[in-house]
Order: structure tokens, then sequence, then C-alpha cells
């Protein structure tokens, strides 16, 4: 096994994210987006309890908050990059590199992974301090949260990569998968427990790994009094495993093919087409 293309990615990810530190309008952007929101919502609707319990709003917020990080960033972040690096004929550029195209994969992933770590860290800080969140005392609840967090970064990045080949260019990437993934985060138990909602909404919620890892998180932070406003009075830490483990073994089938059928279909009359409706479009 050739591990070149490995290490170049490796290196090449750690770059990226270095450099992305270093950006500061990139990285304040970054930050309101996540912690800023949640301090919000935690000012606002923290001091209450969450519907149905005895469990302050302001933890669930906490927990949900660092499931919907991990699965935005995830998701739409390098989805957008992706659709990016199409766009500005990357892709096409990747075809004269030898091991190119495992080299960049791996970069991404490695700079998406460390952009999750960073956020989820400044969330959970932000949680401390703000919602009177707790780290989990029981080597249990911290066996949960490793593994939570690990299987739901790896059920919604090889997706995220997915959506990056397919989506036309960054622009429509943002505005594409903006209300969905907002239409998600209300369903899926991030702001307010699930059931509240209408059990329709509750089955959708469920079809998808940010409502599994928001209860996966739950369950290592919060204590068992929020049982009471969770489906079927329990935290289903097998099935959340189960689904989110479905979800990453599909990505994992579906991205690595989809990205080379995006590399091969790339050529210089393509990448000029979009070139020129990019131009068009900015002149309006």
């Amino acid at each position: 096994m050739n591990t070149r293309p490995i290490g170049m990615g490796v290196r090449r990810g750690w770059a990226e994210h270095v450099h992305s530190l270093k950006n500061r309008r990139e990285l304040l952007t970054g930050v309101v987006a996540t912690v800023g929101v949640f301090v919000l919502m935690v000012r606002w609707q923290g001091g209450h309890d969450a519907q149905g319990t005895h469990v302050s709003e302001g933890l669930l917020l906490a927990a949900g908050f660092v499931a919907f990080c991990v699965f935005s960033t995830g998701l739409m972040n390098l989805a957008m990059v992706i659709a990016a690096d199409r766009e500005e004929g990357t892709l096409l550029r990747l075809r004269t590199v030898p091991g190119g195209v495992p080299a960049y994969v791996v970069g991404r992933a490695v700079s998406v992974l460390l952009q999750i770590v960073m956020y989820v860290v400044l969330m959970l800080v932000a949680g401390i301090a703000l919602a009177g969140l707790d780290l989990p005392a029981d080597p249990r609840r911290w066996l949960t949260l490793l593994w939570v967090l690990a299987l739901g970064t790896l059920a919604v990045v090889p997706f995220g990569a997915a959506l990056g080949t397919l989506l036309p260019g960054p622009r429509n990437a943002a505005s594409v998968l903006s209300l969905p993934v907002m239409g998600l985060m209300i369903i899926s138990g991030v702001l307010f427990p699930v059931t509240s909602l209408p059990e329709p909404v509750r089955w959708v919620a469920q079809a998808f790994p940010l409502y599994w890892e928001g209860l996966g998180l739950r369950s290592a932070f919060l204590p068992d009094a929020m049982l009471a406003g969770e489906i079927g009075g329990s935290w289903r830490p097998l099935e959340t495993a189960g689904v989110l483990g479905a979800w990453a073994a599909a990505g994992l089938l579906v991205a690595p093919w989809l990205l080379l059928r995006a590399t091969r279909r790339e050529s210089g009359a393509r990448l000029a087409a979009r070139r020129e409706r990019r131009a068009a479009q900015g002149a309006f």
C-alpha cells in the first residue's frame, strides 16, 4: 500500500487548518456562526426548564449545539469547500498529479476534522461557562461522549464530500443546504425536546444522523431526568450506534466513488463554461 498520498494529505490538511486560524475574518465568522448563536440562545432561554422535564433549557441547548456543530461543519462547510475547489479547477489539476485524488481527500478530511474538534472544544467551554454544563464524571459517559462524537463525525463528513461533488458551486451549495439544515436543527431536539413535536415529524427527525448524535450527547451530559422528554423514555444507545454506523458506512461507500467520478468528468471546457456562467452572474 502506497502511504505517500496519505502523508501528503495529512500535511496539507494541517497546513490548511493553520492557515484558517490565521485568517481572522474566516475564524471570526465560524465562531460567531457556532458559539455566538449558542450564547444568544442560552441568554434567551437558558433560565427555563425544558418542556416536560426538570432539566434546564441551557443544558439541552449545550448538548444539542455540540451535535449541530459537528453536523453542520461536516456537511455544509465541507460541501461548500469541495464545490469551490471544483469551480476553481482544483479537481481538474488533480488528474495531473500522481496520487493527487487520495491526497486531496485525506487533506480535506483532516482539515474538517480539526475544525470540528476546535468548534466542539469551544462549544463545551461556552456550555460550561454559560449553561451550567458539567463534563461527564462517569467513565462510561466519557466513553459514550467519545464514540458518539467519532461515529457522528463519520456519519456526516463523507456525505459532505459527496454533496460537494454534486452541487453546482459554493454559492448554490450554501443556499441549497441552509434551509434543510436549519429545518433539521428545529425538529431534531437541538432547541427543545423532540417529544413536543407531532409523531410524523419525530419519524422524519429519526431518519437523519443529527437527531441520533444529539441523543447520544444528551445521554453523556444530561441527567436521567431528561428521559421524560425523550422518545420511549430511553437513551437508546444501541439504536444510536446502529443508525450512525449505517450512515457512516453508506457515506464511505458513496463519497469516494462520487469524488473519483467528479474528477474524471472534469475538463477544460467544463471549467471554462462554469467561469463564464459565474462571470455572467456577477455582472447582474
